[in-house]
């Protein structure tokens, strides 16, 4: 048996030991960029129409609305929600003031130069996806972006009307850290590079 054939075998051995519901939230919780009903549909091998439902199970579940559960049920401390044509899950925003502190006081107070480095391409070429970023840098930016989301130092602007990939743009934050009050403040970098064309756009500095 081929490679290939062995990871079809595999996949169809998965799916078959787990419900749509389990299958959704594996995929879910490791996604950076929303996921739409058709990519899960898809990755599920399963029609669309029962993966929307499934999904708005889960929204209801994680809400504490469902029909199977008590009235008094509280609600998770997560949400699954539909943004720019996808799902993703998020912290439920009545938490946000815990997990900001939580996140300020675990990090450490001097950013890495990966994050100073992806921090002023955000800065200056915002707003921009992150695979945008990880183009200009030539490395996987995943884990330095939610640091900087973590820190408070920029913040989802929006999403790509063509891939419905999200937006980061900096923060008010970061301004206040930086001593400006608007982005246009900010230095232009031109005379720090060898090609200014390179990496920037001359509008956007």
């Amino acid at each position: 048996m081929t490679e290939v054939a062995l990871e079809e075998s595999e996949l169809e051995r998965v799916r078959a030991q787990h419900s749509l519901t389990q299958q959704l939230e594996a995929l879910l919780i490791v996604a950076d960029e929303p996921l739409s009903a058709v990519t899960l549909a898809t990755a599920c091998d399963r029609p669309v129409r029962e993966v929307r439902a499934a999904l708005d199970s889960l929204v209801a579940e994680f809400n504490g609305t469902a029909e199977r559960e008590s009235d008094d049920r509280p609600p998770r401390g997560f949400e699954l929600r539909e943004i720019g044509g996808g799902y993703r899950f998020y912290v439920r925003e009545s938490l946000d003031p815990l997990v900001a502190d939580f996140v300020q006081q675990q990090s450490p107070t001097k950013l890495s130069q990966a994050a100073l480095e992806t921090l002023a391409v955000i800065a200056y070429r915002q707003p921009i996806s992150r695979g945008a970023i990880a183009s200009i840098r030539a490395v996987n930016v995943d884990s330095v972006v939610r640091t900087l989301l973590g820190r408070g130092l920029i913040e989802e602007s929006g999403h790509d009307p063509e891939t419905g990939a999200v937006l980061y743009g900096t923060s008010e934050t970061l301004l206040g850290y930086l001593g400006i009050g608007d982005i246009q403040e900010l230095p232009s970098v031109v005379p720090l590079l060898d090609d200014g064309s390179e990496g920037f756009d001359h509008e956007s500095i």
